[in-house]
């Protein structure tokens, strides 16, 4: 089964072409599902492994971005047990049941640069019945195979160059202020930082520099790799609840909107003052000595891939919502609030969203 989005870029672009031709070359037969769109949805997965089942499927290569390689995870898992996605979710209204049968092997071919869920066994799906986004996952579904080729990433639009670079850069940001950080995970995590902030905005610049994107790519398979090496925080967990109930916000954007006040939650209680200097110096600023100096690096980089002046109205949030969130992120994904340097209520989470409102 080759698994691709709902929209037009891998037919137009050639990649589909290329990837069944290869499959072809060895001999393998094809049947081809197009049905996954951006933030997935709990239907669409169980489409996707009813089309896996239908066609007598051995095995999936994920073809596409973010939310290809997210929905792929639970196709997997889906094609081989029986009952709803939901039965096996743990968080919120899922049912926290374990799976009974392995999924099928996934081979992941990532066009872009965000996630790093292309190595790593985690997908996030949302459920527009129960307002939730939750992340879904299980060391069996691993992917056996990642390629990751920054050749296939010259043809993301700007605005999502942005937005995916800078997921793949909290993602790290967060390894760093995770209580869970180690010796491994933060030496990773700081190349990756590295890197993503020295690149990214040239890849938002010019889609066909090859360079910057090879360096953001890196940087963004990293993360998967730092991620499973630790967690990251309940940033993650805010802007899934973000985009839960305002479906149409790209999880990239919602990031970028929360960071600066997320950052200095716990700048303020001096929770992690340490890893924010060492993050800071990681983006450019070799002579950070405070705390504060993370929060100007990061400002620089969104005015340098112009994703400063995003506004949560736009996406129609209102000044109401901010303890609905805040409730919605410990719902969903409350265990990410553990990964904290310091305690964070639902108070405190709701100030977080109010600070980022515009």
């Amino acid at each position: 089964m080759v698994l691709i989005s709902n929209g037009k870029s891998t037919k137009e672009n050639g990649y589909l072409d290329r990837t069944l031709e290869q499959l072809h070359n060895a001999g393998v037969k094809t049947a081809v599902w197009a049905g996954i769109m951006e933030n997935p949805l709990k239907e669409a997965v169980m489409e996707g492994a009813a089309f896996a089942k239908e066609n007598h499927c051995d095995f999936i290569v994920a073809l596409g971005g973010d939310a290809v390689l997210d929905a792929s995870v639970a196709i997997s898992a889906m094609a081989t047990n029986e009952g709803d996605l939901w039965d096996y979710v743990q968080g919120g209204t899922g049912k926290g049941m374990p799976l009974h049968h392995k999924g099928l092997p996934i081979v992941t071919i990532t066009t872009t640069a965000g996630t790093g869920s292309e190595i790593n066994c985690w997908g996030v799906i949302s459920n527009l019945e129960t307002k939730e986004k939750i992340g879904f996952g299980d060391p069996m579904l691993t992917p056996v195979l990642a390629i990751v080729d920054p050749e296939l990433m010259k043809t993301v639009p700007s605005k999502y160059t942005a937005y995916q670079g800078f997921d793949a850069l909290f993602h790290n940001t967060e390894v760093m202020m995770s209580k869970g950080v180690n010796i491994l995970s933060e030496t990773i995590a700081l190349s990756a930082i590295e890197h993503i902030a020295k690149y990214l905005p040239r890849a938002v610049k010019d889609g066909n520099d090859i360079e910057a994107r090879e360096h953001v790519a890196y940087g963004s398979t990293m993360a998967g790799i730092t991620m499973q090496l630790t967690s990251t925080t309940a940033q993650h967990s805010m802007e899934h609840s973000m985009s839960a109930y305002h479906h149409n916000l790209p999880h990239g954007a919602g990031l970028i909107m929360i960071s600066k006040a997320f950052a200095e939650f716990f700048i303020q209680r001096h929770a992690c003052d340490e890893q924010f200097i060492k993050m800071a110096r990681a983006m450019g600023m070799d002579h950070a000595d405070r705390a504060e100096d993370f929060i100007t690096a990061l400002m620089n980089l969104q005015k340098d891939c112009g994703v400063d002046d995003l506004k949560m109205s736009d996406y129609g949030f209102t000044t109401d919502e901010f303890m609905t969130l805040a409730k919605g992120a410990r719902s969903m994904q409350g265990g990410l609030f553990l990964a904290n340097p310091c305690e964070m209520t639902d108070e405190d989470c709701a100030g977080i969203f109010e600070k980022s409102y515009r």
